[in-house]
């Protein structure tokens, strides 16, 4: 006779309640991106339900407009380089972060993270006022530097938690055997800690290829990205190609999403097999 014990109604009770309240949430989340994905294959002249029928003209539109394409090539080589230069400041930061005890230490780590954490408005008028006496307003050096600083606290963050559990034993045993540091770092700290730093520079193209507020105040028109090109869509005419756009965007976002799974999961063999040796 199968006896449950005291609680055991009320324990399932409590979980179905998390579940569909967990549920709700995601939902709540998901719900604007599964509304957009349709629009992208209406074939009306409006964003509106129900949907007049398939079709991919505003695809087309998105793929034949100099506009559009423009904006496309201005985020995909905005974007990338921001991404390498963040990357490779962020790198730094983060081993003189781990591996250096100074004074001030938690003080600069506040600072190099705060563009994660200030309002976006401020930092794009800091920016706004600083460029503009370095004469870098309405130019893509400008921009690929305002994007990098706002990369690094994501490469900071996640290589810095990758350092934390680095054995600095291999280091130190690569330089007893007469290695270099550069040696070192390129043979055996730099392929263990790989998957954070890709993990950070995901992180740090996302925040790129999504920036609006910063690039509105220090692009020109001939810089316009791909996000700010959706906005003048929006504030100009609702313009369907956006939902095309916000689609491509979607499905951009999904494949880092998957590439920082696989990579999370490397990581995790990784430090397996570290330990165990």
């Amino acid at each position: 006779m199968n006896i449950k014990p005291k609680g055991y109604t009320l324990l399932r009770l409590w979980r179905w309640t998390f579940n569909f309240y967990s549920s709700a949430i995601l939902l709540f989340l998901i719900i604007p991106v599964l509304i957009i994905v349709p629009l992208s294959f209406n074939s009306g002249s409006f964003l509106s339900y129900p949907l007049n029928g398939f079709s991919l003209r505003w695809y087309h539109t998105f793929f034949h407009s100099d506009e559009w394409l423009s904006s496309l090539g201005n985020s995909l080589l905005i974007a990338p380089l921001a991404t390498l230069l963040a990357t490779a400041l962020g790198v730094l930061a983060s081993m003189g972060l781990t591996r250096g005890e100074f004074r001030g230490k938690s003080l600069v780590m506040a600072i190099l993270i705060s563009p994660m954490i200030a309002p976006v408005v401020i930092i794009a008028v800091g920016m706004f006022f600083f460029f503009a006496r370095m004469s870098l307003l309405n130019s893509y050096l400008g921009l690929v530097l305002a994007h990098a600083l706002l990369g690094v606290p994501f490469v900071v963050i996640t290589v810095t938690a990758v350092l934390k559990s680095y054995d600095k034993n291999l280091s130190r045993a690569a330089a007893n055997l007469g290695a270099s540091p550069w040696y070192t770092f390129r043979k055996i700290t730099l392929p263990l800690i790989a998957p954070g730093v890709f993990s950070g520079a995901l992180f740090a193209f996302a925040a790129s290829f999504d920036e609006v507020v910063v690039t509105l105040f220090l692009a020109s028109p001939r810089q316009r990205t791909l996000p700010i090109q959706m906005f003048a869509g929006i504030r100009e005419n609702l313009d369907p190609t956006i939902a095309a756009a916000a689609t491509l965007m979607v499905a951009a976002s999904l494949i880092l999403l998957l590439v920082m799974e696989l990579l999370r999961r490397r990581g995790e063999r990784l430090r397996t097999a570290t330990a165990g040796h």
